[in-house]
Parts: C-alpha cells; sequence; structure tokens
C-alpha cells in the first residue's frame, strides 16, 4: 500500500521522514503514522521542489502559500485526537495534502480554500488518490461551513488574528479546534475544546504561519 503511487527513493524517504521527524519527536498514534507512511507527500508540491518534499521544512506550493512541514502537520492532526467517525472541517486547503491525512482519519472532510486555482489543482488530486470522503470548497474559510456543522474537529492551516468565533459556534460538543494565533513573526499554535456550554483554550507551541484572508482574518495592510 504504501508503494501504490511511487516507487523508491520517495517511499524510502517517506519512511525515514515518519520515524526521523515524527516518531522521534514523541507522536505515537499508528492510525496517524500509518496515514502519513502512505500519503505521496511530493505528489502535493511542484515538480520542482519535490526532491524536499520529504524535508523538515514547509515548502511553497504557489499563490504566496506553503505545504507546512511534516512535524507540523502531524503535530495539528494529533490534538484532534481522531478515531474514525468524525466529520472535521479544514480551513485552507493549499495543496491538499493535510486535508488527505485527515481523510484517512475521519468520515468526513470538508477542506475550505480561498485562492480557486489551488482548491481545483488539490480536488483533481484527492480524486486521484481515490480519497472520496474529502470535499473541496473555493469559500471564506474565516465563517467556516455552518451547513454542515456541527464538527468534531476543525484544523486551520493560516494563522488568525484570533480564533474565529464562527469556527468556535460550529464545533460540536467535546470538539476541537487547532489553529495558529498570531501575527507576522509572533504565532502560538492554540488547542480550543468545547465542553458543555464552555471553550478552553491552551496554547501548544510557537509556529509561524501563513496569514488567514477572509472577513475575520488579516488583511493585506495589516500583515506586516
Amino acid at each position: 500500500m504504501i508503494d501504490m503511487f511511487d516507487p523508491s527513493p520517495f517511499s524510502e524517504q517517506r519512511l525515514r521522514m515518519v520515524a526521523e521527524q515524527i516518531e522521534r519527536r514523541g507522536i505515537h498514534d499508528p492510525r496517524l503514522l500509518e496515514a502519513m507512511r502512505w500519503v505521496p507527500r511530493h505528489l502535493f508540491v511542484d515538480p520542482e521542489f519535490q526532491e524536499a518534499a520529504y524535508e523538515d521544512c514547509p515548502l511553497p506550493i504557489g499563490n504566496g502559500q506553503t505545504i507546512s512541514q511534516p512535524y507540523i502537520v502531524a503535530l495539528m492532526t494529533h490534538l484532534l485526537r481522531l478515531k474514525g467517525s468524525e466529520t472535521v472541517l479544514e480551513v485552507g486547503t493549499g495543496s491538499g495534502y493535510q486535508a488527505a491525512i485527515l481523510g484517512l482519519l475521519a468520515r468526513q472532510v470538508f477542506t475550505l480554500e480561498v485562492y480557486p486555482a489551488l482548491a481545483e489543482a488539490a480536488a483533481r488530486l484527492l480524486a486521484e488518490l481515490k480519497l472520496t470522503n474529502v470535499e473541496v470548497r473555493v469559500a471564506d474559510g474565516s465563517l467556516g461551513l455552518p451547513e454542515k456543522a456541527p464538527y468534531q474537529g476543525i484544523l486551520v492551516t493560516a494563522a488568525a488574528p484570533c480564533a474565529p468565533g464562527p469556527l468556535l459556534e460550529q464545533l460540536g460538543s467535546g470538539g476541537r479546534l487547532v489553529i495558529p494565533v498570531g501575527a507576522r513573526g509572533n504565532q502560538d499554535l492554540q488547542l480550543w475544546q468545547h465542553k458543555g456550554t464552555r471553550f478552553f483554550s491552551k496554547d501548544i507551541a510557537p509556529v509561524a504561519f501563513v496569514p488567514l484572508r477572509g472577513s475575520l482574518g488579516w488583511k493585506e495592510n495589516e500583515w506586516r
């Protein structure tokens, strides 16, 4: 299964990525590790960057966006604590790599992208990988997707000024929101949990993401 979409050396690089960048840093969820061993990350970057696809760094994917480094993808996914029965919302499809990982771990994934060209390319690739439980939409992700709520997990792949109210409102009871919050050069990855009628948050780690665009994201003149 691991070699379904590519021969060596990419399959070997992917196994090494999981062992050295993820397991070694303390993430041991077997379902998550197997998903990251399977998804061909090099297909989610431009051909000129494929040789670097499994390195411990983010890479550009066009439209000023990036694919996050493998460990951050694993960490954010791990924080959702997915068991397989969940409906998940992703804000910021990008190239579709994070959505592919989520698609292997959740029952249904809705992923929102503000840039149509990225959304179209991601949808094509996810279809090629037969991830039929992942639906890509062009939308203002900062407002979420209320018609498909509630979600047991929401994952945001761009930095917001604060956790958007609509995303918190769309979390089901016991749901988790993982989101980077802050401005350029000063961001924290936050975990929000919906418990009863209240929301609880904690900072997980310093991170560096591109800005969240949209009604409740950063405006062009604010991101400095």
